[in-house]
């Protein structure tokens, strides 16, 4: 699940970043509020992408995706791009997280028939 979601955080981070110009060009923010608002998200976004092995940041992003959805509205167009990126975010978790049941039944799997092989060969019994 968290690779998945570091992917989508990442893609997020060059979005919200491309973001930027469109607001003080378009928009007329002014560049000290564009640069610290979205720019803050997309470096925040590329932190939690690393950091996405640990629980904290994982929840950290959710708070993100909420703060990309709410900042939206002084962008044109922005409220589509956070609807997207949070439907990925959210679809993201979903799969990430039967990815990780299906391994972990796998890996379950393996370790017992790694356990019955050891029981079939006894000690002091002969193998080629």
């Amino acid at each position: 699940m968290r690779t998945v979601c570091a992917v989508v955080l990442v893609f997020e981070a060059i979005v919200i970043g491309l973001a930027i110009p469109i607001a003080i060009q378009l928009e007329g923010v002014d560049p000290a509020v564009a640069g610290g608002v979205w720019g803050g998200m997309a470096v925040a976004a590329l932190l939690l992408a690393g950091l996405q092995k640990r629980t904290w940041a994982h929840y950290a992003a959710w708070a993100l995706q909420a703060a990309f959805l709410f900042t939206s509205f002084m962008i044109s167009g922005a409220l589509l791009v956070a609807i997207i990126f949070g439907s990925l975010w959210v679809v993201g978790v979903i799969m990430g997280r039967r990815v990780d049941e299906i391994r972990a039944v796998h890996a379950a799997h393996a370790e017992a028939a790694e356990g019955e092989e050891d029981a079939v060969t006894a000690p002091g019994s002969q193998t080629r």
